[in-house]
This record gives C-alpha cells, structure tokens and sequence, in this order.
C-alpha cells in the first residue's frame, strides 16, 4: 500500500506567473492563485494533475547536457506531431537543447526559465 500521492510537481524560476502562463500554453489548464506576492503559482491541467511554480530569488538554471553538473529533472511531453508541436514551444519562449537528429522520436528543449523538457512522439 502507498504511503502517499503525488500531488504536484514543483519548479523553482525567476517569475512564477510567466512560467505557469508557459506551461499552461503548452499544455492547457488553468492557472490559478498568485498567492505570497507572486512566490507561488498552480497549474491544474487537464486531468487532475498539476505544476507548481515557487519564485527562487537566487535561481540558476539547469545546464543541459553537463557531465559536471545535475539538470535535477526533466519534464517529457507525449505529442502527437513533433514538427507542429516544436513549432508550437519555440512561438512561446522554448530554446532547442538537443533537435538536431530529426530521425529520434524525441527532442529537447529549454522552458523560458531554463529547465529542461523533452517533446516525445506518442
């Protein structure tokens, strides 16, 4: 039996509002609450799950790939059409980490705050 359910993912970021209004562009939702001044910001997706964005003040992003340095998580994504849905995050603030082989049937990409995500062929 499980001691506990996951409830939500949270990522650290510069402006949580900006990052939830990322996501939520992404991959649907609502954004909700702008509690403590901004420091916290819900997406509830479609679904029932969810992300957090929690404002760290001192926020380094992840560096993607690093062999001496941890990129801690990565969020992977199923679309259905890697071409549409690249052009898709790229329109809203994604950077291209890892694109170049066309032939995978996934590719890497920054969210505006710098954390690493894949878009995965379903």
């Amino acid at each position: 039996m499980a001691l506990a359910k996951l409830d939500v993912v949270v990522l650290d970021c510069p402006d949580p509002h900006a990052l939830a209004g990322f996501y939520a562009a992404v991959l649907g939702g609502t954004v909700e609450g702008d509690s403590e001044g901004g420091a916290w910001v819900d997406l509830r997706l479609p679904g029932g799950t969810g992300l957090a964005f929690q404002r760290a003040p001192g926020f380094v992003a992840p560096r993607w790939p690093a062999p001496d340095a941890s990129q801690q998580f990565h969020l992977d994504l199923a679309v259905e059409d890697l071409d549409a849905a690249e052009k898709g995050v790229l329109e809203l603030g994604a950077k291209p980490l890892d694109t170049q082989d066309r032939q995978r049937t996934f590719r890497v990409y920054a969210d505006p705050a710098g954390h690493p995500f894949c878009l995965c062929a379903c």
